[in-house]
């Protein structure tokens, strides 16, 4: 990526996948530079501290590649790392490059779906633990506005990254999680899939969620509100080179990355091995 400022796109893995679709999809021209942290997946099981200190060594990474502008396209590493590294490292780091996650901006789309208020979160257990949607909701619109619950949902991102999409299993899985979500809360008009892995099981989950449902899937959002962010910042906007191309770094064999990130973003994919 030499000469050129790419826009970082971090996951753990290949979740993230799903929001660099959709933000090359809206925003084809742009350079884009995608790092997943194969190695040391997943983040969701992991302490605030591991996670944060792997999220930060992977923004300074891409730092050091090129990238003004870095998308936490993970919701655990968005909910245990973002904030310290917003506030605290990004001031000695280098106080002109930004990075943004993918929590507020589903938070703050919620009025555009929810017509009661309440909200169901499926989401990894770290995620979950960091109430950082809850949390969040509450400081944009005041305590009271919308009723969040939250399930964890442990077993279906491993069935993801075993390319079991399909099948009993996965379906009995995708069932029960959904099921204990309604059960704590009958009310739910709208569910935001909390990890970027999720939208590989949409066909599922829609299968199984009360009629009349809304699921927001991540990726769209996500797009929308970067495209946003890069008008009301042209600052930065400048900084970003535009010549359409996308390279994949893992911190995996490249060999075991490329078959299931090919099936994420639905093309061959050729990635280069990393270390940070």
């Amino acid at each position: 990526m030499e000469g050129k400022s790419p826009i970082g796109v971090f996951d753990s893995g290949y979740g993230g996948l799903s929001i660099l679709k959709e933000i090359v999809r809206l925003l084809p021209e742009y350079d884009y530079l995608y790092l997943g942290d194969n190695a040391r997946t997943p983040y969701g099981t992991r302490s605030f501290d591991v996670v944060y200190q792997y999220t930060k060594e992977a923004v300074k990474k891409l730092f050091d590649l090129g990238c003004p502008l870095v998308i936490l396209a993970c919701n655990t590493a968005s909910a245990k790392a973002l904030r310290t590294i917003q506030q605290i490292d990004l001031p000695h780091i280098d106080s002109l490059k930004r990075v943004l996650g993918v929590i507020r901006p589903s938070v703050e789309a919620l009025p555009n779906y929810s017509r009661n208020g309440h909200v169901g979160i499926l989401a990894t257990r770290g995620t979950v633990a960091s109430e950082s949607y809850p949390l969040e909701a509450e400081k944009l619109y005041g305590v009271g506005t919308f009723h969040i619950t939250q399930k964890a949902c442990p077993m279906w991102v491993p069935l993801v990254e075993n390319n079991e999409l399909i099948g009993e299993g996965t379906e009995f899985f995708v069932r029960k999680y959904i099921e204990e979500l309604f059960a704590t809360d009958p009310l739910i008009d709208t569910v935001v899939l909390g990890c970027t892995h999720y939208p590989l099981l949409l066909n599922l989950i829609l299968r199984h969620v009360p009629q009349g449902v809304k699921v927001i899937e991540q990726g769209y959002i996500v797009a929308n509100r970067l495209e946003d962010y890069l008008i009301r910042h042209p600052e930065m906007e400048k900084k970003l080179s535009k010549n359409g191309s996308i390279c994949y770094l893992t911190t995996e064999s490249p060999e075991l990355f490329n078959p299931m990130a090919s099936m994420f973003m639905g093309g061959a994919i050729e990635a280069e091995h990393i270390c940070i």
